[in-house]
């Protein structure tokens, strides 16, 4: 018969003292018995040093009734001279026995069993068969207990060799060593349940505890940042700043009451103090830490109840004072205080970028050269104060600022600003990469108004002599009127420390969108930047301080074209210029596989962390052409094999509108692309994306001069605004581009783009930028004009790039500038 768990020993150490509990009923096969109860005997009183043996006391309905079945094996923990031997018993009563007390040499017995009694199964079934029979166990002596726990410490499950071993060493019978190690495993087993449930008793009791102060603290909320009552619902940011910074002047009183308590002598109340008149503007320091921010000095941190935060938030209003070594690794605290810091520069940077957007002199001063605004520091100084600390050694500052109207409304824009998604496709010649790495708020009343955000960004200018600028910054959005929203950038670098020193600053940035009649909007947009120009080409140089490459612009040049372009697709009415035969399904194909064609052309001139380029340096190639490689692998929107990207930048005498017509003319292409055949090129299709000619989306078709020569297809990309033009193009597959226009998917049309970026070299202002009276202004001196290929070297991937491979395609871009320069007569 199994009795697994069917006693349970609470004695707590070695000798006479506990008792047996039975924590199950005993099930019998017998008919003829009728047990009515069953007890134990308590052996509480039995002399010390003895084992305590729990008497199963049976009474019947008749004193000549009897169990007829065998012995029962019971399952008994006990602990035996210190060593927590466990015993097991096995007897069989009989009616006139019930209630005895055992023998004395019974009390020396060595019982065997388990609680759990697998092991004891096979020959305790072979005993049932045989009739009742008294068997006799003797106690095991110390030594033999000393071999038996020796040999377990080594191994807990002993082989038939090793126990037979064991029994011939220690003159034991192999049956009584088998159960020895059973019942001591059993005991290994119960001891190990009995402290985790301990464990998980004090665990239960500790939960209770701390269920019991969430309840209470929930009777009485506390706001997490200014320690005051919370209040259901949402609150603006300034409210919420308005709360920390009274928290903060509370205590800073309470050190004041205390400071001069010690000097007065008597306690000094701080509603007497407060109900005083105002104290003066004084700069105590009175051990009030500074973040360098408005002077915040404590920040309530949010302190859990336990080791599980509950998701509820409740919260002790507890000031901390700036994180120290000994209280960094506290992360509720730190996290607390960085977000109170973020909240603080978020406020400050929208106060400077109001101020710089809306006014004008002594702050903004107009160049007389092209009429545009140059920021006056020294006003800048007086008038804001820096929220981001000095400026680096080595860095100098770009300021610019630049109005236009845009056909968009102010909270589509705000949307997509405060989208990084929707933001790198609002400008995709300019963002290489972005996302978004923490939302601090989302806003208030489900609108963007108050939301604030932890922003990374890769900012970019299509030359390989113009390093990718890497920022990251607080982008904060507000609501100032009705229709009249702004949204402010602003670099986190001495907040949060990094390993390595940025190459640019954020200062405050961004724009201020108010809403006009017919759709559109005012939008004035603020650039204010520090950077390190040192690692800029002298090229370069004076655009990027002049605020025409990253400045504001440029920003405002590719919001309008990027706007236009989406409202000539949305409105039924097709542009004249349109080729009719290709459908609306056809024209979104053709629109979506140039946009992909734009971005990896983009993505090959500049060296960004998203794009996986490997720089090559070889001795042979020019100085200023940039090599690149990579390997196309299961890509469907490219050629499998290993693509080389050239990309190079040279100064040209000529204005950026006229080397913009040549190199999109299909008439002149002859005399500097290869791939016309010597011949000019037939444009088969057009789809306009502004009111610009220039702004368009092309399909040329190049002659075949001859049967040897077949015809292809050149899928092309032009833009252009006042910030500069691009002109990108590729060979495609004639039934591909079928497919496309007709409206079907042009994820798998491989191609690989080459083409020009062109702008100004940063003597002038622009060659198209309207002045105040309407005219167009002076043409600049000169351009900047960025040439790229990407080709496919190899078909197989695996192959090794060879050294042919790089000269040939920097041959090709060499003879590509120095047939441009022929063409436009500017060879010297």
């Amino acid at each position: 018969m199994n009795f697994a768990g069917f006693l349970d020993n609470n004695a707590g150490g070695g000798g006479g003292g506990g008792s047996a509990r039975i924590g199950s009923d005993i099930p019998y096969s017998n008919s003829n018995a009728n047990i009515t109860s069953i007890s134990y005997i308590d052996s509480n009183n039995m002399p010390t040093g003895t084992i305590t043996h729990p008497r199963l006391v049976s009474q019947s309905l008749s004193s000549k009734t009897a169990f007829n079945s065998p012995g029962l094996s019971l399952a008994l923990q006990t602990n035996m001279e210190g060593q927590g031997e466990v015993a097991r018993m096995g007897e069989n009563y009989e009616s006139s026995n019930v209630g005895g007390r055992r023998s004395r040499d019974e009390e020396h017995e060595s019982r065997s069993g388990s609680d759990n009694m697998e092991g004891a199964s096979g020959d305790d079934q072979d005993a049932a068969d045989k009739p009742p029979r008294k068997k006799r166990y003797h106690r095991h002596t110390p030594q033999q207990i000393q071999e038996l726990e020796a040999l377990f410490k080594e191994c807990p499950h002993p082989d038939e060799k090793q126990r037979l071993e064991l029994s011939k060493r220690l003159c034991l019978d192999n049956r009584q060593v088998k159960f020895w190690f059973q019942n001591r495993r059993t005991q290994m087993k119960t001891q190990l349940e009995r402290h985790e449930n301990s464990i998980l008793r004090q665990e239960n009791d500790k939960l209770r505890a701390e269920n019991m102060s969430i309840r209470e603290a929930m009777r009485n909320p506390i706001c997490t940042n200014c320690g005051g009552p919370a209040i259901i619902g949402e609150i603006s940011l300034e409210e919420q700043h308005l709360r920390i910074e009274n928290a903060r002047l509370k205590d800073e009183l309470d050190r004041v009451c205390a400071l001069a308590g010690k000097f007065l002598g008597r306690p000094v109340s701080s509603s007497a103090i407060s109900m005083g008149p105002p104290m003066p503007n004084s700069s105590l320091e009175l051990g009030v830490g500074n973040n360098g921010f408005g002077g915040m000095a404590t920040i309530p941190a949010t302190l859990p109840l336990g080791p599980a935060d509950f998701g509820i938030g409740i919260s002790s209003p507890l000031p901390v004072l700036p994180p120290t070594k000994a209280t960094m690794n506290v992360i509720p605290i730190e996290r607390s205080l960085e977000r109170s810091m973020y909240s603080e520069l978020a406020l400050a940077a929208m106060d400077e970028l109001v101020k710089l957007a809306q006014n004008d002199e002594p702050l903004w001063l107009g160049s007389l050269e092209c009429g545009r605004e140059i920021l006056n520091h020294e006003e800048y100084i007086r008038m804001c104060t820096p929220v981001i600390g000095m400026k680096p050694n080595g860095f100098v500052t770009e300021a610019s600022r630049a109005t236009g109207m845009v056909i968009i409304n102010s909270l589509a824009l705000v949307e997509t600003l405060m989208d990084s998604n929707k933001w790198a496709e609002m400008f995709p010649c300019m963002i290489a990469r972005t996302s978004t790495t923490d939302v601090i708020s989302n806003g208030i009343g489900g609108t963007r108004n108050g939301a604030l955000q932890l922003v990374h960004a890769e900012l970019q200018v299509l030359s390989p002599l113009v390093p990718v600028r890497e920022v990251n910054f607080l982008r904060f959005c507000k609501q100032h009127a009705e229709g009249v929203w702004a949204v402010v950038d602003v670099s986190i670098d001495t907040i949060r420390e990094t390993c390595t020193l940025p190459n640019c600053r954020r200062l405050p940035s961004g724009c201020v969108v108010q809403d006009m009649p017919n759709g559109y909007s005012k939008v004035t947009w603020v650039e204010h930047a520090e950077y390190d120009e040192s690692v800029i080409h002298h090229l370069y140089r004076p655009l990027i301080s002049a605020g025409m490459g990253f400045g504001a612009q440029r920003w405002i040049a590719t919001l309008q074209r990027q706007c236009e372009c989406l409202a000539i697709l949305m409105s039924s009415a097709v542009p004249a210029r349109n080729h009719n035969a290709i459908t609306a399904s056809g024209r979104r194909s053709m629109l979506k596989l140039a946009q992909r064609m734009t971005n990896s052309f983009c993505a090959g001139v500049c060296v960004s962390t998203a794009h996986k380029w490997n720089k090559l340096c070889i001795g042979n190639v020019d100085e200023d052409v940039r090599i690149m490689t990579r390997k196309s692998v299961d890509d469907p929107g490219e050629p499998p094999g290993i693509v080389l990207s050239a990309a190079t930048s040279v100064w040209l005498p000529v204005s950026p509108q006229r080397l913009f017509d040549f190199l999109r003319d299909e008439n002149l292409r002859s005399e500097w692309d290869i791939l016309s055949n010597g011949g000019p090129m037939q444009e088969m299709a057009q789809i306009a994306k502004g009111q610009d000619h220039g702004n368009c989306v092309s399909l040329l078709r190049a002659s075949a001069t001859n049967a040897n020569q077949s015809s292809m297809l050149i899928l092309q990309e032009t833009c252009i605004d006042e910030a500069g033009s691009l002109a990108v193009y590729a060979p495609v597959d004639i039934p591909a581009m079928h497919v496309v226009m007709n409206g079907g998917d042009s994820t798998y049309v491989a191609l690989l783009p080459s083409g020009f970026a062109i702008v100004p070299d940063g003597s002038g202002c622009g060659s198209r930028g309207p002045t105040s009276n309407g005219n167009p202004t002076q043409r600049v001196s000169g351009s900047l004009l960025t040439v790229a290929f990407q080709i496919l070297v190899n078909s197989l991937p695996t192959a090794k790039l060879t050294v042919e491979s790089v000269e040939t395609v920097n041959n090709l871009i060499s003879c590509t500038v120095q047939k441009i320069k022929a063409a436009l007569h500017c060879e010297s």
